[in-house]
């Protein structure tokens, strides 16, 4: 699978480690920065990796900031995205499994290498099931983005 990876200054040292580990689990893998520990704004990151999420450019990605909480949120603005913020295992195949979850997020700061790497495993052998049950909820998730993105104009603002 070609696989995005992106994070801020905060996931950078992770966002390394787990890079190797992916391309060692036979993956292709697409960088797309930060490149430095030094300091940059994780919007922009979650931005490059959610565009070429939804493009098609990758298959899945990755994403790191320090908590894992910002980079989710701003991922989760482009349509198409269904980032989540995991910090177990479970969650990271279930969310692939049950929600077609794009971006597994992953917070620096919070999450050890050993529990990143175990669920950087898990969300990547995961698949989406296609259960009736879930293509439902899919649907109905999708429509809400639909909904929202149509009367961009009309929602409250905070």
């Amino acid at each position: 699978m070609k696989i995005g990876v992106a994070s801020d200054h905060a996931g950078f040292s992770l966002k390394e480690t787990l890079k190797r580990e992916i391309e060692a689990l036979g993956h292709t893998v697409f960088d797309l920065g930060t490149h430095s520990s030094e300091s940059v704004d994780y919007p922009d990151f979650a931005e490059k990796l959610g565009l070429a999420v939804a493009r098609g450019e990758v298959e899945r990605g990755v994403l790191f900031c320090g908590s894992g909480i910002g980079a989710s949120v701003a991922a989760n603005k482009i349509p198409g995205i269904r980032a989540g913020n995991c910090s177990d295992t479970y969650s990271a195949h279930q969310g692939v499994e049950h929600d077609a979850m794009n971006i597994l997020v992953l917070g620096g700061r919070t999450v050890g290498p050993a529990v990143a790497s175990e669920m950087v495993r898990a969300y990547l052998a995961a698949d989406y099931t296609h259960e009736a049950r879930h293509e439902q909820r899919l649907a109905k998730v999708m429509a809400l983005e639909a909904r929202y993105t149509a009367q961009r104009g009309e929602v409250t603002k905070r």
